[in-house]
């Protein structure tokens, strides 16, 4: 005799480790916007930094090592200090499916320490996506320890987005206060991960499992990946224009995506039109062949708000770049997402705050044309990405 047992369906379990103290902070920010369905971990071999953490799972890195006082800097001491704790690495990261690694680039435990991490997180078999920074260009020194740190992460990982700091000026504005500007390099990695929280976790009227995301994320090639949200009748348009381009990520040819994945998110009112317009807009970046999975979640806390959430993957090479009309953003808007919380603070709005006429004067024009539109983070994938 057989005993059927009603087995309700196991959500994927993503985790997000910030290593060193840009990597911490990132982590902050993300807690700080309420984000649920997500386990965060805090890892440093600065002891005062670890104090502050509000994470669930804070890692002392290299205690022997560095007695606690941090790695001065020197990514080989990052990298021996994570080695030495690379058992306890692998605990915290146990059991995920999918790993956001946040760093910054060009410091010693950021440096060091992730390329650890994200090969821990590839030996157990977990997709890995690393989000890092990369410093000024008048940081001298600091650019090419940065630029060895990403070399590295790029053979290790399954997807790799790089915000260079000076986008953040080129794109805010110089008068941009340092803590929006960094908030907003911040707000990437939380579009992100929200977005792909959601697309899994979150059941829809058309439905994408983490399967579906593995499935798009083995494509080999570079890699792009996107999210905006817009309100009023031409919002479909809006946001999947706005989630094709992120002016604060390095350039990609978009050309020829093989793999897509597409969220939509909207109220009960969602027309069939718009569906349509989302998908077109999309589709012209692709190749003809291209997989294309779409889901749809039905929130009605949307309102009259429409997001769209994409991954885009095998794209062509970074060569040449693809040149699209020039877009003209009138409102970004950051809205939380359904795997938010209540708690956390509104988002900052950078485009009201900073002034038009210095946005121009400072390029962001032309660095949004060098994309083919909206708020998109652009990821590598490793040539060995591995297959679902």
């Amino acid at each position: 005799m057989f005993e059927i047992i009603d087995q309700s369906p196991q959500e994927a379990v993503i985790k997000v480790i910030g290593v060193g103290g840009c990597g911490g902070n990132a982590v902050e920010h993300m807690i700080g916007k309420g984000l649920a369905g997500v386990e965060f971990i805090a890892a440093n071999t600065d002891a005062q930094a670890l104090k502050r953490s509000t994470a669930r799972t804070q890692l002392q890195l290299g205690t022997n090592l560095t007695r606690g006082l941090g790695a001065g800097a020197r990514p080989e001491i990052g990298r021996d200090a994570a080695m030495e704790d690379r058992d306890r690495i692998a605990e915290s990261i146990d059991g995920a499916d999918m790993v956001f690694i946040t760093a910054g680039m060009g410091g010693g435990t950021g440096t060091g320490a992730a390329p650890v991490v994200a090969q821990v997180a590839k030996d157990h078999g977990i997709l890995s996506v690393a989000v890092v920074t990369r410093p000024f260009k008048f940081e001298g020194k600091r650019q090419k320890v940065a630029q060895a740190g990403i070399d590295e992460l790029a053979k290790i990982v399954d997807s790799l987005i790089i915000i260079p700091n000076d986008k953040l000026m080129q794109v805010l504005g110089e008068e941009v206060s340092v803590l929006d500007a960094y908030a907003a390099a911040n707000e990437v990695l939380h579009s992100a991960v929200a977005g792909i929280a959601e697309v899994i976790n979150y059941p829809g009227l058309v439905n994408v499992d983490f399967a579906d995301v593995r499935t798009v994320m083995s494509e080999v090639g570079m890699a792009m990946m996107g999210s905006a949200t817009a309100g009023g009748a031409d919002r479909a348009r809006q946001a999947a224009e706005r989630a094709v381009a992120s002016p604060l990520l390095e350039e990609v040819n978009l050309a020829g995506a093989r793999g897509v994945l597409v969220n939509i998110t909207a109220s009960a009112g969602l027309k069939m039109k718009e569906y349509h317009e989302v998908m077109n807009t999309i589709k012209a970046f692709t190749a003809e062949d291209a997989m294309v999975i779409v889901g749809t979640v039905i929130d009605d806390a949307m309102e009259d708000r429409l997001r769209v959430t994409m991954v885009a993957t095998g794209l062509g090479g970074a060569g040449a770049k693809l040149r699209a009309p020039r877009l003209e953003i009138v409102e970004q808007v950051f809205e939380r997402t359904g795997t938010d919380g209540m708690g956390g603070s509104e988002a900052v709005d950078y485009d009201r705050k900073r002034d038009e006429a210095a946005a121009v004067a400072a390029g962001r024009c032309a660095t949004i044309a060098a994309f083919p539109r909206g708020s998109m983070a652009t990821l590598r994938l490793s040539d060995t990405a591995r297959k679902a």
